[in-house]
């Protein structure tokens, strides 16, 4: 992308987005909700995926259909799902169809979930480059956007950081404090996109709320990356045992009443984020439109 498309991106992505992750529901279900999210006034929706079950580039097909505006964004495109050709392809027939309404986020996923897959774990950066290499290689052979899509690399430590400044048009972490934003903002420089997943508690009860963010295996997952990036902004082992203390989980989870949401996006966004996608914890799409919508005037 030019200056000029990662402009275009920025403008069509908006400044704040929605995590949909619920992870089997009916077509329909995911239909209303986008619609509702493209009502509420969000600027784009994001979709996740492992390795099979729930694709995501059907998923996003299903939800551009059932839309007009919003843009729709993996975050992200698993690559241990597919041929780097088949990505490259997928991501340009939507984007044709759908003009300006697509962005990419691309994704070497975990080692457990890899491996339960059937495939052998391999270096993350070594894998991204040469995944990298496979789509640029399949360009040609894909249909040409009217509107080009942004092509974004989740992102959590330095060298990914440097890989998604020179290799893609941005990057894409998550569960991440502000501080970390602050440097992949400085990492990236100016002329790259920083979209941030941040995941929101609507709950003011402090203990409640850290009891339920230490319910999530964000830090106890096998060789999570989640764990090497806070041990890079300098929280200790003690700190980040048991789910983590309340700093950490202060610093990566969004807490309390609609207020306090709105200003801790605004510390990201301050930090150099261009966008950023919410998530919420609920048990089924209904319920997540409804906190979404419940943001909306605080946020947009």
């Amino acid at each position: 992308m030019t200056m000029t498309a990662v402009g275009e991106a920025r403008q069509r992505l908006g400044r704040i987005g929605v995590g949909l992750m619920t992870p089997l529901a009916p077509a329909d279900e995911w239909r209303r909700a986008a619609v509702r999210m493209e009502r509420a006034g969000y600027g784009a929706i994001w979709v996740n995926e492992a390795v099979g079950g729930r694709e995501v580039f059907t998923q996003l097909g299903v939800m551009l259909a059932g839309t007009d505006r919003i843009v729709l964004g993996s975050a992200v495109a698993n690559l241990w799902a597919r041929h780097p050709a088949a990505m490259q392809g997928a991501a340009s027939v939507l984007a044709d169809a759908y003009p300006g309404r697509l962005a990419l986020g691309v994704g070497v996923s975990m080692g457990h979930i890899v491996e339960a897959s059937g495939q052998r774990w391999t270096s993350p950066l070594a894998k991204m480059r040469e995944y990298l290499d496979g789509m640029d290689a399949a360009v040609e052979a894909a249909p040409v956007p009217s509107v080009p899509f942004p092509r974004l690399l989740a992102a959590l430590g330095p060298k990914m950081h440097g890989l998604a400044r020179d290799r893609a048009d941005g990057a894409l972490p998550a569960a991440m404090p502000v501080e970390h934003t602050r440097r992949v903002r400085e990492l990236l420089g100016p002329d790259k996109l920083l979209l941030v997943m941040q995941a929101v508690i609507l709950e003011t009860d402090p203990a409640a709320a850290r009891g339920f963010a230490r319910q999530t295996p964000m830090l106890t997952l096998p060789g999570s990356p989640y764990v090497r990036s806070l041990r890079n902004l300098g929280y200790d082992d003690a700190a980040l045992a048991d789910g983590g203390s309340d700093e950490v989980v202060d610093a990566c989870f969004i807490w309390g009443d609609e207020a306090a949401v709105a200003e801790r996006v605004g510390e990201h966004l301050d930090a150099g984020a261009d966008h950023v996608g919410l998530t919420v914890f609920t048990p089924d799409l209904a319920s997540a439109a409804d906190q979404f919508e419940r943001l909306a005037p605080v946020l947009l």
